[in-house]
């Protein structure tokens, strides 16, 4: 038994972490550049070594918090990547998983150790191997969880407006919906509560300010919502 796992070829396992945020405005993915000789103007998705004792979840969510400082936010398994030579260096098979997080949150917290930025996700770099293709699932998957499920908000502030709400599923879906279809249907999922607060400095007005009613998330976060149905769009 032990010489069939003795003849067999080890391989490395890597972790690759497709890290959304949204800023306002647009969804933005965060790259780094890790000064590879052979790839100096490439840039690549967040990763790590999975560790002989360890769990791949546990190493993702480890390596996520020693690049970034993050911590405790939303990461999902994404896809297993193995083909032979994606790795020209030794043979590697990368789990990539995504994580969302709000871009405010956190734009103090990103590690200095690499040289890490923010790109728009409608003007991305050259990415490493296969890393395109990786963002690419993550955004095709990331689209279909928004429209089953209310994942977006984990995208958001704790406090945000209707409007907000609106500007980021039009940035996850890269089209523009009907401001009262949108309205409506949001509050009829009865999973806002509106505040006594407006939102400042936009207009006279103001917005009112929503959060998100944690006890219905967590009922209905794995139902199937039908969150974003076709008749949701202009």
């Amino acid at each position: 038994m032990l010489e069939q796992y003795q003849a067999q070829t080890k391989c490395l396992v890597a972790l690759d972490s497709i890290i959304f945020g949204f800023d306002g405005e647009e969804l933005k993915l965060l790259l780094v550049k890790r000064g590879l000789e052979e790839h100096g103007d490439t840039w690549s998705l967040m990763g790590g070594w999975l560790r002989p004792h360890e769990d791949t979840e546990d190493a993702a969510a480890r390596i996520l918090f020693e690049l970034t400082g993050l911590s405790d936010i939303y990461l999902e398994q994404l896809q297993v990547f193995g083909a032979p030579y994606r790795d020209p260096v030794e043979r590697t098979v990368s789990i990539a998983y995504f994580a969302l997080i709000n871009v405010a949150d956190y734009k103090d917290v990103i590690s200095h150790t690499f040289e890490a930025q923010w790109f728009s996700t409608q003007e991305l770099p050259t990415l490493l191997f296969d890393h395109g293709r990786m963002v690419e699932l993550a955004i095709d998957r990331l689209r279909y969880k928004a429209t089953q499920h209310p994942i977006g908000f984990e995208l958001l502030p704790d406090k945000f407006t209707i409007p907000q709400l609106q500007k980021l599923y039009e940035a996850i879906f890269n089209t523009e919906f009907d401001k009262r279809n949108f309205s409506r249907k949001i509050l009829s999922t009865k999973l806002l509560i509106k505040l006594d607060e407006k939102q400042k400095g936009y207009s006279k007005k103001g917005a009112y300010l929503y959060k998100v009613d944690k006890d219905e998330y967590r009922k209905v976060f794995d139902t199937f919502l039908n969150f974003v149905p076709n008749g949701f769009m202009a």
